[in-house]
Parts: structure tokens; sequence; C-alpha cells
């Protein structure tokens, strides 16, 4: 398949089980996080790798937080994210450095370059036969389950988890907008 068919492609699927991809697959998708572009080289992507059991913690985790603060999840979203993350045999947890030293570059820059790392992630995970889902569930938009990952929210805005495992199901294709209803020729009034 050419590139440009793989990435014509790819589809988010939370469709996801084991086994996930080997450490060198692994290896190989994180390297593609490593060429996204970057203004000023300023590399603000983070990844915390979590798999095995501590991905129950992981839920354990966002329940008791989403609790905590307020949120509570009802038991039928609580067993769906279980059931998913029972299934998942790799999830990451993605957030980008605010480097305070450096006011030069924007932060918004530095979140749209870990999207697109993000993105290069998802596009490997899909070129090498896995499924991937970005989620900002799991208790992204609580303080406590990021500050537990590391990412306290003075020096990282937390961007979610990226959860890649083997396709249960072929998943179908998605229906994609027009270029035309997103795309238009800007010509310049030269009066």
């Amino acid at each position: 398949m050419s590139v440009i068919d793989t990435l014509l492609s790819r589809n988010s699927t939370k469709q996801i089980t084991g086994p996930g991809p080997s450490e060198e697959q692994i290896q190989q998708i994180l390297s593609t996080a490593m060429c996204a572009p970057d203004h000023g080289r300023l590399r603000p992507w983070r990844f915390k790798r979590i798999e095995g059991e501590n991905i129950g913690r992981l839920a354990d985790l966002a329940v008791k937080t989403l609790a905590a603060e307020g949120k509570p999840l009802n038991p039928t979203k609580e067993k769906n994210m279980r059931d998913w993350l029972g299934r998942a045999p790799l999830v990451l947890a993605v957030a980008s450095y605010v480097d305070y030293s450096n006011e030069r570059i924007p932060q918004h820059e530095r979140i749209i370059s870990t999207g697109t790392a993000v993105m290069n992630i998802l596009n490997a995970a899909h070129s090498l036969g896995f499924g991937a889902f970005w989620s900002t569930g799991i208790g992204t938009y609580t303080q406590g389950v990021p500050e537990a990952l590391g990412f306290d929210e003075l020096e990282y805005q937390f961007l979610g988890f990226v959860v890649i495992g083997s396709l249960i199901a072929q998943p179908e294709q998605k229906e994609r907008p027009a270029v035309a209803d997103h795309v238009s020729v800007w010509e310049p009034n030269l009066d």
C-alpha cells in the first residue's frame, strides 16, 4: 500500500485487543512522533507508556479522580471504559511541555506540534496494521489524573491518551468530507 493510500485508509477505532505492538514496533511508532513539525526545535511532546496491569490501575485512578472532583462516571460509562481499557495492550499518555523560558514561540504552536506528533503515532500504528484511538476521556480534564501520571499542570498541557492494539475487526471506512467544502483559493483584491 502506498503512503497516500495508508493515510487515506486510516480510521480511529476503539475496537482493539491484544497483542499490542512488539517493543521494536513501539520504538518505530514513537520514533515517528519525533519527526513532527516543531517550530524552534522545542520538542514539546511528552509521552508515558502504560502497559499490563497498570492500564487497570489507570482506569481505577480515573474513576476515583472523577468522583473526587465531582464528575463521577455513571455505571454504564464506567463499565464501557473498563471493558475498553481491559482489552488495550498499550496506552500512551500525551502532554505538551510548557517552556516558560521561551517567549518567542507561543504555547498554541507547541500544542499543535504535539498534536502532529500524535497524528504521526496514529498513522504509524495504522501502517503497521494496528488500530488506535486518541481519547480525551479517562480523566483527561481532571487535575488528579495528569498529576498522578507526572504531568503537573504548571509544566504541562495534558492532551489525553492514545490507545493502540490489534484490530478486532477492520473498521468501516468513514465517509470523508469533500475537499472543496474545506478548501478555497485566495485571490487578492488588487484595487
